[in-house]
């Protein structure tokens, strides 16, 4: 492709998670020749896990990367492309739309939002050596490998304290870490929590490193109580983190409708404020944020594409 004048694609699928796979997949059986930005995290949030025992047509479980690498294949075998990077401005004002990435152009009449949604993370070099080992972002994906062992969650609102408790169904004892004495969890939530038998608080302490990098498991955290400077040791055999999610639409901001969090809008299924673009998994998902719900929505944003470029020949 020549960057100064690139051909038209029918549509470009931004994000290679669940989402923007299985729309690739759809996409490219329909004879659309889909083009798959990889983004800034190849693979989505399956590709940072382990063992994913939740999606189904696997009694046995599946390495997440595994279940990424199949679904790549799957869609390149009926002719979806992929390209690296991720997409630097947007031009949505009119049709072909107008992507940039690091000196490449691609225009397409239509367009798949499914950027997913980033784990908020601690900042620590432990916590990405560890993550997979012991160190999750999604109780309900990895919860079930933790039964009858003392796990720790970090987090101080609605999304700590929901994983905190959702995790005592497997947890001996669930302690949440968190660095101030307040919380910004709704009063419901954190009322549910400090009710239940097997959760704990511990505050105002901070993590500063997650234990053990040199064992590739995780054995404790290292904790500091920001008031008093005092250090203590927590042994723990997991550490989940439950202080959120942030969409990667920083891109879309100004164009594409977005809640507060910067979550994207939808109506209609998954079409977007802007005609012929449509978005689909974690980028527009404040709920559910499965491997399942996401691949559910990249099949419908696939088939609504299809239908408006049928509609805007």
């Amino acid at each position: 492709m020549n960057p100064s004048n690139p051909e038209i694609e029918n549509v470009v699928i931004i994000g290679s998670g669940c989402a923007g796979l299985t729309a690739a997949i759809y996409a490219a059986r329909a004879d659309l020749s889909p083009v798959v930005i990889d983004g800034y995290e190849p693979g989505g949030q399956l590709s940072l896990t382990t063992m994913v025992e939740n999606f189904p047509g696997f009694p046995e479980g599946v390495l997440g990367p595994e279940l990424i690498e199949r679904m790549r294949k799957q869609a390149e075998r009926f002719g979806a492309r992929y390209v690296e990077g991720a997409v630097r401005a947007v031009d949505l004002n009119s049709r072909p739309f107008t992507l940039t990435l690091d000196g490449r152009t691609f225009r397409t009449r239509s367009l798949i939002v499914a950027a997913g949604a980033s784990a908020r993370m601690l900042g620590l070099e432990s916590e990405r050596a560890l993550l997979g080992h012991g160190l999750s972002t999604c109780a309900t994906c990895d919860g079930y490998f933790f039964r009858e062992r003392e796990i720790a969650v970090v987090g101080g609102g609605d999304s700590a304290m929901e994983e905190a408790t959702f995790l005592t169904k497997f947890a001996s004892r669930v302690t949440i870490v968190h660095r101030r004495n307040e919380f910004r969890a709704s009063k419901i939530m954190l009322d549910r929590a400090r009710e239940n038998p097997k959760i704990r608080f511990l505050t105002p302490y901070v993590v500063e490193e997650v234990l053990d990098v040199e064992k590739g498991l995780v054995e404790g955290v290292r904790l500091r109580n920001p008031e008093t400077g005092e250090k203590k040791t927590l042994p723990v055999e997991g550490v989940f983190l439950g202080i959120g999610h942030e969409p990667n639409t920083k891109v879309f901001r100004g164009i594409l409708d977005m809640d507060d969090a910067g979550y994207l809008m939808t109506r209609n299924g998954t079409h977007t404020n802007v005609e012929g673009v449509f978005a689909a998994g974690d980028v527009a998902d404040t709920t559910y944020r499965q491997a399942v719900t996401a691949a559910g929505a990249g099949c419908k944003a696939a088939l609504d594409a299809g239908k408006f470029l049928t509609e805007h020949k």
